[in-house]
């Protein structure tokens, strides 16, 4: 006799349980405000969303929960809310609003805590995200793998992982995962050390090119495709990683040396930009029209002639502070003109760092913290929005925490924010996705969502990277591992 998947028997009794479970008739009425996680509480949520399951902290022996929405109606009786996918989206198609009440249990008598509402944005979200997982460990990455996830269930499948070349005295690190305009099958990533070199697959082609030339410090590292053609413009960094003995962020991951080039896929060309030696040029990002190459950029001179330049930024670390610039750019014979200042954030003492444009072209988002690049092991790093046409620039208090806010990436549509943050734990980099109103505003935002409201918390891995794909990378992990071992296609100038 065959047996059904476990996941189809939950399934099952999760139904038959909401079938039969109904609110108390005996109950008393609290201004106690419901407690659960993941913080779901009147978040704004896409049409296309996997459902939003939570679990119940507040105090209680038993739990009934309603999820109500126009004359749909589930009752749930478990400290764990998990509706269905059928129970969902019969709640998202009866209105565009979803209203949850929990009841609590206290000493053999019920209380209805106060209702939270969970809003449906009839605004579509990209149906992938793609990421990188890691251990917070600063030599365990052996493991680390770039997956993808499918937002509209909880599908999740590798992309490629380090295990399938690495050996004991041969390790890998993957990473920069980055797709042309949400394309999954127009995809680069990194590979460092063993095997090294850039994993390029373009409509079908798949293949592994070494970005170092005589004339550049490095191999590419953090990437931008080009709107519409087969041109990747890349930092290329001399990076270092340090650690501090009495400061609670105990690690700073600092760039000595960084310049920008551009590649051209067709020609395996690089075109390397000029530079001030005492600039460090890093995060090339283009905007939506492909005229304008955005990047943030350092000026630091060193201080201590005596001691090599790595060790004097090390000892002055907190004196380096970003600011964002772009370049205009002639498609037609792939030239830069003259930089230009977008924001000036050393003015203020501060770092500006990952400047990505809307799709609209209209709103410009990026990180600020008091000092250097990496942000996300900085907890005052925080998110701000400028507007283009006004250049008025804010922080995004509505998304913003006490912790870390840092990589984002914007939805092909404009209307939605995937971001890194660690507000959970201060621990674990966690995705969190916002709406975005043709105002400027974000909503509150919401945790990805999981097949267990639990999993994040047992899940010991960080998210790196959330970027939104228009469907799955169907290269598989073996037709990667292949090319990898193959030799890498040197590129030229």
């Amino acid at each position: 006799m065959r047996r059904l998947p476990y996941y189809l028997i939950i399934g099952i009794l999760l139904m038959m349980v909401s079938c039969t479970v109904s609110t108390p008739a005996d109950y008393t009425d609290s201004q106690e405000s419901a407690s659960i996680y993941p913080e779901y509480t009147d978040v704004t949520v896409p049409v296309n969303i996997a459902p939003l399951r939570f679990t119940i902290e507040n105090e209680g022996e038993e739990f009934i929960t309603q999820l109500k929405s126009g004359d749909r109606e589930y009752c749930f009786a478990d400290a764990d809310v998990c509706p269905s996918h059928k129970q969902w989206n019969s709640l998202v198609a009866a209105s565009p609003d979803i209203e949850v009440t929990i009841y609590a249990k206290r000493h053999d008598k019920w209380l209805r805590l106060k209702a939270f509402h969970i809003h449906i944005s009839e605004d579509r979200i990209d149906p992938y995200i793609a990421y990188r997982l890691i251990a917070p460990s600063y030599v365990d990455y052996e493991e680390l793998t770039i997956n993808q996830r499918c937002l509209e269930n909880y599908d999740e499948k590798v992309i490629y992982g380090n295990m399938s070349n690495s050996t004991e005295k041969d390790g890998q690190c993957i990473n920069c995962h980055s797709f042309q305009q949400y394309n999954p099958d127009r995809m680069q990533f990194h590979v460092r050390q063993s095997l090294g070199g850039t994993v390029i697959t373009y409509d079908g082609k798949t293949q592994k090119v070494n970005l170092k030339t005589d004339n550049t410090i490095s191999a590419g590292v953090y990437p931008s495709w080009h709107p519409t053609e087969k041109l990747i413009a890349y930092s290329v960094n001399t990076t270092s990683q340090t650690f501090h003995t009495r400061d609670l962020q105990k690690i700073e991951v600092q760039d000595s040396h960084s310049d920008l080039i551009l590649y051209d896929v067709e020609k395996n060309k690089v075109i390397p930009l000029p530079n001030d030696t005492c600039d460090m040029d890093c995060f090339p990002w283009w905007s939506p029209d492909g005229k304008y190459l955005y990047y943030c950029s350092a000026h630091y001179e060193q201080k201590d002639s005596s001691i090599n330049r790595e060790m004097d930024l090390i000892r002055n670390y907190q004196d380096v502070h970003y600011n964002l610039y772009r370049l205009p750019f002639n498609l037609a014979d792939k030239s830069f003109g003259e930089r230009e200042l977008v924001y000036d954030a050393a003015i203020e003492g501060k770092s500006a760092t990952l400047p990505r444009i809307s799709p609209d072209g209209e709103w410009f988002l990026f990180t600020k913290a008091n000092f250097g690049i990496f942000h996300i092991w900085h907890t005052d790093a925080d998110l701000y929005l400028m507007n283009l046409t006004s250049k008025e620039v804010r922080p995004m208090n509505e998304i913003n925490s006490p912790q870390v806010e840092s990589y984002h990436s914007w939805s092909s549509n404009g209307r939605w924010i995937i971001f890194s943050s660690r507000r959970d734990d201060g621990n674990y980099t966690r995705p969190f996705i916002a709406h975005f109103n043709k105002e400027g505003k974000a909503d509150k935002p919401f945790e990805l969502p999981s097949r267990h409201p639990q999993y994040h918390r047992q899940l010991l891995r960080s998210y790196n990277i959330p970027e939104f794909m228009s469907g799955p990378v169907n290269v598989t992990p073996q037709e990667f591992a292949k090319v990898i071992r193959q030799n890498a296609a040197q590129a030229t100038e």
